[in-house]
């Protein structure tokens, strides 16, 4: 049986594994599931249609699925979905998907958000993503598997942030970030390949070394831009030799992916609202 605080409220219908643990007022709703092995250390939220996997354990004053701040959302059921062994701490708020979304937010595996980090409606959160203190992303951010995003930094709706970026602090992102780089400053530049995270995830010196050639001929200009002919020609020119490098491929697909979207998101080309309408009252 699952141990809940006596001074914890568990709404009727909630799914709570056996040994999961409720803290002291914390407050489960009715549509919430707590999976095996989680632990609401205290004064947690879980509100609304949100699931807990394996593994996971959420600091005090974390609130879960709330509402999403978009005044165009009227009530759908819409949910909130995190996997396994997240690590979730103090005042992190993490809010529900909505209809013009896809209806879900996805929080992945093995993540850690930390304090008062705020994950909006219908971000996608990949594996072992680390989002820091006070950071602030906007709904529909996609963030891709082991990208580190630094504290106290704002990122725009739509943006999407490749595999293993690091995003510096205080950076406020309004473009697709590429994988395997590192981004920081105001305007958010470019600034080189990540190469600690990728050494600490053990990419070979060769990958590293493809990565640094690609970023020379892209991004060493002044303002991210390459100084060494127009991107597409260095596109072209990466994919006729390094073509068939898994990680070049990613890099190149990133690029023109995000040359297609509005202000360089390439997700916002995809989206359904007329942006520019005020919403319905």
């Amino acid at each position: 049986m699952a141990n809940i605080h006596p001074t914890a409220v568990v709404e009727p219908g909630a799914r709570i594994a056996d040994d999961a643990v409720v803290g002291a007022l914390s407050y489960v709703s009715a549509d919430a599931t707590i999976g095996p092995g989680c632990h609401l250390v205290s004064h947690v939220a879980i509100l609304g249609r949100t699931t807990l996997g394996t593994g996971n354990r959420v600091w005090p004053h974390a609130t879960l699925g709330a509402a999403p701040q978009d005044l165009k959302f009227h009530g759908e059921q819409t949910e909130l979905i995190i996997g396994d062994h997240n690590e979730i701490r103090e005042s992190v708020t993490i809010h529900s998907g909505t209809e013009n979304g896809g209806g879900v937010t996805r929080l992945g595996s093995e993540n850690l958000i930390m304090v008062s980090a705020h994950i909006a409606h219908d971000c996608i959160i990949g594996d072992h993503v680390i989002v820091t203190n006070l950071v602030q992303l906007a709904g529909h951010i996609h963030l891709g598997d082991h990208a580190v995003i630094g504290g106290a930094s704002a990122v725009h709706s739509f943006v999407s942030i490749g595999p293993y970026a690091f995003v510096g602090g205080m950076t406020r992102i309004t473009k697709d970030v590429p994988p395997f780089m590192t981004v920081e400053g105001n305007p958010a530049t470019v600034r080189g390949v990540n190469t600690i995270g990728l050494e600490r995830n053990r990419f070979a010196a060769e990958d590293i070394q493809r990565l640094k050639d690609a970023f020379r001929r892209l991004y060493r200009g002044s303002n991210g831009e390459s100084s060494t002919g127009n991107i597409a020609e260095n596109l072209a020119a990466l994919e006729t030799e390094h073509g068939d490098d898994e990680c070049i491929r990613m890099l190149i697909d990133a690029v023109q992916r995000s040359t297609l979207g509005l202000f360089g998101r390439y997700r916002e080309s995809m989206r359904h609202d007329n942006r520019r309408r005020n919403p319905a009252k």
